[in-house]
């Protein structure tokens, strides 16, 4: 444990609190907020289930909330386990049978949502500085304002990219025909397979209604977040947890060791100690809504394995995806 503080927080804090003094300041956490932390985190897995399932409909229109929400917990469970989001590699091979979907259609979507959650991060993040009248952090040194322009701009690509790139795409296809006649082929098919789904997903309904189950997935990890600083006596300012929500998740992007450790962590305890609370307070708050949010996936996701399929069919099934990708790219 001694070590695991001295990783995840700088060596100022680590100096000032010794790790004893931190997991006290964890201790004492109020069981009723934290209950609330665990209902709002699977209110916001809910909607994400339904952004995915939805994302979907263009390849599977007959798709079912309920054959979404188990993949998709399974993988943020390996999220948490696995290094470099390998979680996300699961989530584009493995589960396009049960799914009746392709593997390009998988990444499509990915791709969107990963771009959709960008903008709502780097809003929310942007907003919280103009809330709170923050300048620029030690951790962020760009405006609140500057960052909403960004995420506006993210949202923007994602409505135009597949006009704006497809022709880049389809070019690119074209040359590498031109080199390897087959690799080429495919190259294009599935290019217009994955344009296909972004434009699906830039149509202004189904945009809408993507950016609606995004909000509110966002607002209720958010109450994940409120409520774990509500359960600390240790935090003096909870509503810094709405500025360390938008800043821990945002660095979770960074690539890092399972379960985020250490980026999550720092980014979190930082932005805490930045609105005023102590530095023990805020790296204990770093710890607890770290440990919300990575056994709770966990623990969902090793339920759904053992209800529906063996770890070693899954695996076993997953090399046989990519072998046989790798086979049909090179013959």
């Amino acid at each position: 444990m001694r070590i695991f503080m001295y990783v995840i927080f700088d060596a100022d804090i680590y100096s000032e609190y010794q790790h004893q003094r931190i997991i006290r300041h964890v201790v004492p956490y109020k069981y009723q907020g934290i209950g609330h932390s665990r209902c709002f985190f699977f209110i916001s897995f809910a909607c994400r289930a339904e952004r995915w399932r939805i994302s979907l409909l263009h390849a599977n229109p007959d798709l079912r909330w309920s054959t979404c929400a188990g993949p998709l917990m399974l993988c943020a469970a390996a999220n948490n386990i696995l290094p470099l989001r390998a979680g996300d590699i699961l989530r584009i091979f493995a589960f396009n049978q049960a799914l009746k979907i392709n593997t390009t259609t998988s990444c499509a979507a990915l791709f969107a949502e990963r771009l959709l959650e960008v903008f709502m991060l780097v809003t929310f993040l942007g907003l919280a500085l103009i809330c709170f009248r923050a300048e620029a952090p030690d951790f962020l040194r760009i405006s609140g304002s500057i960052l909403v322009a960004s995420g506006i701009a993210v949202f923007l690509l994602l409505l135009v990219f597949p006009p704006v790139f497809q022709p880049l795409f389809f070019r690119l296809a074209e040359l590498a025909a031109g080199l390897f006649p087959k690799a080429g082929t495919i190259l294009r098919t599935e290019f217009q397979k994955f344009f296909a789904l972004l434009e699906y997903t830039s149509r202004g309904s189904t945009m809408a209604r993507l950016l609606l189950w995004s909000v509110l997935a966002w607002v209720t990890e958010g109450l994940v977040f409120w409520f774990a600083a509500l359960a600390l006596p240790s935090v003096d300012n909870h509503l810094a947890a709405w500025l360390a929500f938008p800043a821990g998740t945002l660095a979770t992007a960074i690539p890092s060791a399972p379960g985020y450790m250490g980026t999550f962590d720092y980014a979190t305890a930082r932005a805490m100690d930045y609105l005023g609370n102590s530095a023990a307070g805020s790296a204990a708050y770093a710890l607890l809504v770290h440990a919300v949010l990575w056994l709770l996936p966990l623990l969902a996701g090793y339920g759904y394995l053992l209800l529906h399929t063996d770890s070693k069919q899954l695996m076993t099934h997953l090399g046989n995806i990519l072998r046989a990708k790798s086979e049909k790219f090179h013959s």
